[in-house]
Parts: C-alpha cells; sequence; structure tokens
C-alpha cells in the first residue's frame, strides 16, 4: 500500500499520542490498519471549537482523512467508528504502555495489518477486564513477531528437541532457549522454566509463575530491542503497583 499518495480517505486508525504544534495545532501519531504508524499534523485542532479536537483521544477506533506527502501528512478528518475502549486504572496505564511500544518499536509508513488487528483485540480485552499480564504478554509477543523477531517457544535451539516442561533452561535472546548446561556463561540469558515457556507458546499465563517468568522475559527481549532506552508507561505501572 502506497502511504505516499496525496489524498486518503475513511482509514481505520487509533491516535497513539498527540503533543502541540505552533500556536494552535496538534502533530498525531496515528496507528492506521492499512498504512501503519502515521504522522500527521491537525491543524487548528487546539481550538475549542475544532471539529477534528473531540475525536483525537487515545483508545478510539476512527476513521481518518488526510492529505500531502512526506513524513507528516495534513490531517483533515477524524471522526469516530464506534465505542471508544474505555480504560480506567490500572487498564488504562497498560493501554499506554501498547501504544508506547507501537509508538518506540514501529518505523514510521510501514504497513503491519495483522499487528493492528491483535492491538484492537488488547484494547478491546483491557475495557472488558481480562487480565492485564495475559494481554500484555501476548501483545508483546505479536509486535516481536510483527518487526521480524520470532521468540522461540518450543524447541530448544542448539538441539532442535521440543522443551520439557519440567526442565529449566536459559533464555539467549540472540538465539532462544538453551539447556542451562549449554547456555554457560552466555551474558543476558534469562533463566526459566519449560512449562513457562510452553504456557506462553498457548497463550496461557493462568500459573502465576508463568506469568512471573514470562514478564521477565519479555521485558529482556523488549529491552533489547529498545536498545535498553526506559518506557515511561513501564515506570509509571511499576509505581502504581508498589501503591
Amino acid at each position: 500500500m502506497d502511504a505516499s499518495k496525496s489524498r486518503l480517505e475513511d482509514e481505520q486508525a487509533f491516535v497513539l499520542h498527540t503533543y502541540p504544534f505552533q500556536d494552535t495545532s496538534v502533530i498525531v501519531e496515528a496507528f492506521s490498519r492499512r498504512y501503519g504508524r502515521m504522522g500527521l499534523i491537525a491543524k487548528g485542532a487546539k481550538r475549542p471549537k475544532s471539529k477534528l479536537r473531540p475525536a483525537l483521544i487515545a483508545f478510539q477506533p476512527l476513521a481518518l482523512a488526510w492529505s500531502g506527502r512526506g513524513e507528516l501528512r495534513t490531517l483533515t478528518r477524524a471522526e469516530s467508528a464506534g465505542g471508544a475502549h474505555l480504560l480506567t486504572g490500572v487498564a488504562m496505564m497498560c493501554g499506554y504502555y501498547v501504544n508506547e511500544l507501537v509508538l518506540k518499536l514501529l518505523q514510521r509508513d510501514d504497513p503491519h495489518e495483522r499487528l493492528f488487528d491483535d492491538y484492537s483485540g488488547a484494547l478491546r480485552r483491557l475495557s472488558s477486564g481480562d487480565s492485564t499480564e495475559a494481554i500484555l504478554r501476548c501483545f508483546e509477543l505479536a509486535l516481536l513477531r510483527e518487526i521480524g523477531y520470532a521468540v522461540e517457544l518450543q524447541y530448544e535451539v542448539e538441539r532442535g528437541a521440543p522443551l520439557i516442561a519440567e526442565e529449566r533452561y536459559a533464555y539467549w535472546p540472540e538465539r532462544g532457549p538453551l539447556t542451562v548446561a549449554d547456555a554457560g556463561h552466555a551474558p543476558g540469558t534469562v533463566e526459566l522454566r519449560g512449562k513457562t515457556l510452553l504456557d506462553m507458546a498457548r497463550g496461557d499465563f493462568s500459573d502465576p509463575l508463568t506469568a512471573a517468568e514470562s514478564k521477565q522475559l519479555m521485558r529482556r527481549l523488549i529491552g533489547q530491542h529498545l536498545d535498553q532506552r526506559t518506557l515511561n508507561t513501564r515506570r509509571l505501572l511499576i509505581e502504581l503497583q508498589q501503591l
């Protein structure tokens, strides 16, 4: 799909983030279904009577229209395309965490239709009160897959043997799960149960130890792709949980 076309109408999208631009406008970072992450200028959106202003909120399915070429297009229309996902408390912070992951790990104008559906599904599950840990781990795995890093969860990479639930493995981010003996002193490994990895492959995070170990593993993998940059929402989530 050519994201450089000069005009586009009725594109499914969500707002990831907005920030001020000049006196009355804002820059909108949007995640669109067919065009991926987009940078859009919403001219006059800070004015009280702006038609764009009411729609530019997080977690609201939108139909967008824009014009222009280049890295920043001009947003010409933004309308609701369904009920907003009402997120509060920890679920809301998880929603912002998902937004920040998309912002920092996806390049602009790089389509990811499958991930867009995963993103929309994650918001829907967060609004319905499902387990936030399971939702975040599933989305993190989907996001890494989309940027070309498939997380191996079923086979030991040195010999290709199926993982054994009762065994412990050392997950090497650059390669995948190794037996603890094979891993030796490889730097940056995360030690965890075979059961945890197999549970992750099934999307089953009901076991508390699986939830804890998978969180540790995904934090390491996500951190590697962020070049260890700190996520603002992760820090806020930790502070909220401590309270």
